[in-house]
């Protein structure tokens, strides 16, 4: 295969990588030629997958597979030379590390679509994979699209997500900016977020570094807080 193709993928799992051992029960993917930036619409691949264990009731609720459904499906490690065919050069998900978590170590290089939006885009209203779609206006067939929380349709938006980000960086650029957490812009949480005050990280590294440093080398908070935190006290200091 050509080594202009990029492989948009999705999965549906039982849990979620902080659960014990879970699974992939859905996978789906799409090519895009990064030539013609067009979706191949024939490399269409999707299948169920059964699981060794129970799919937990928080995540039915998203995707709503039950055990019924994939009783009779192969199990995922029987389809990763089919959803890997072909040595892509980039493989390309939307919050890729959930994708990347399950994915058996084939040597290809990531693309994470979230990353890479917030960086393109950090003041829109939504970083989701529906939210962008809607406010960038993707030229999506809903048909195709819908619904949303299966690994086809997910993988389909996440598609055309990429393609439009492609006007604004190459894959190259998009895979590094993806090694790292995602960069936060406005913050969202503690006592910014109780007096209802709408602050940004960057005024926070002017106005109140001792929070942004505490955030950094004290608090529990996740890897995308922390990172935010100690990017735009470095920036402050430049």
């Amino acid at each position: 295969m050509s080594h202009s193709i990029a492989r948009v993928i999705d999965f549906e799992t039982t849990g979620t990588p902080e659960d014990a051992d879970p699974e992939v029960i859905e996978m789906g993917s799409y090519d895009v030629n990064l030539i013609s930036r067009m979706l191949l619409s024939k490399s269409a691949f999707t299948s169920l997958c059964r699981p060794r264990g129970p799919i937990t009731p928080q995540t039915k609720a998203i995707h709503h597979i039950n055990e019924e459904d994939v009783a009779n499906a192969p199990p995922a490690r029987d389809l990763w030379d089919r959803l890997l065919a072909g040595n892509p050069n980039w493989l390309v998900a939307h919050k890729a590390d959930f994708e990347k978590h399950f994915t058996p170590p084939w040597g290809i290089r990531w693309i994470d679509t979230y990353k890479v939006a917030r960086i393109v885009w950090p003041d829109a209203p939504t970083h989701s994979n529906q939210g962008l779609r809607y406010w960038l206006e993707l030229p999506c067939d809903r048909k195709l699209a819908d619904p949303p929380h299966r690994a086809l349709p997910d993988s389909y938006v996440t598609a055309h997500l990429f393609i439009r980000l492609l006007d604004h960086k190459t894959p190259e650029e998009m895979a590094k900016i993806s090694e790292y957490p995602a960069l936060l812009k406005v913050m969202k949480f503690g006592k910014y977020r109780r007096n209802g005050v709408t602050m940004t990280f960057e005024q926070c590294a002017q106005d109140d570094p001792s929070y942004l440093e505490w955030i950094r080398d004290t608090s529990d908070m996740d890897e995308d807080t922390k990172f935010s935190a100690r990017y735009w006290l470095q920036k402050r200091t430049k």
